[in-house]
């Protein structure tokens, strides 16, 4: 069953063309990963199947619905109800409490669930940190409660935007296999980028952004 369909899809600062492409297609429950280096629209493109930009033109079908012909608070809706998103960065709240973190990201959605939330990052390793504040974390405890919150909302496709980044080799290969276990266990398709060839091996399917995307970029010097 096809949860993601995007047609057409394109976005410019100005001049500058990011993202160009033709078609690109997601089944409900799927794991991929796109492989694209930095400054290849790789993050642009990820933002607008969130809802976060809107497209100059094309057409991006999420459960049934064109996400790109709603206006910014259908876009806000939609994907606060079916989108989760890991960012790099994880964007945690300094000034709220781990499980404050999770239960924010449920107020966007259907509701705040403080038992759903504890669930969540008791799962994730954190029952014992509910009350910490981000600072009090390790890097990858960090990114353990990003992952919370993009789950809170039980969403349809968690989108993954170069999760392990900031993680060291251990780290990153554990919480690269906790966002998977967790995704299939919470029935949510997972789309990730990296640049990362460590990361990307870990998966059976791997598209290659920069020939997804068609524009045209620098020649090296």
């Amino acid at each position: 069953m096809s949860l993601l369909a995007v047609r057409d899809l394109t976005k410019a600062y100005g001049p500058h063309r990011v993202v160009d492409v033709a078609a690109f297609g997601l089944e409900a429950g799927a794991q991929v990963a796109l492989r694209g280096e930095s400054g290849s629209g790789k993050t642009t493109f990820l933002h607008l199947l969130a809802g976060i930009l809107a497209p100059d033109a094309g057409r991006i079908e999420l459960a049934g619905r064109d996400l790109a012909s709603l206006g910014e608070a259908g876009r806000d809706r939609l994907r606060a109800e079916t989108i989760g998103y890991i960012f790099q960065t994880f964007n945690l709240l300094q000034g709220h409490t781990v499980l404050e973190n999770v239960e924010l990201g449920m107020a966007f959605g259907r509701g705040v669930d403080r038992a759903h939330a504890t669930a969540l990052l008791r799962r994730v390793g954190l029952g014992d940190k509910l009350a910490h504040f981000p600072r009090q974390l390790s890097t990858g405890q960090q990114q353990r409660v990003a992952v919370a919150r993009a789950l809170a909302n039980r969403p349809k496709l968690v989108l993954a935007d170069e999760p392990t980044g900031n993680l060291d080799a251990r780290n990153s290969r554990e919480a690269l296999a906790l966002i998977r276990e967790v995704c299939r266990e919470e029935g949510a398709a997972l789309l990730l980028v990296s640049h990362d060839e460590g990361v990307l091996s870990q998966f059976e399917g791997v598209t290659d952004f920069t020939q997804l995307n068609r524009v045209e970029r620098p020649a090296a010097s």
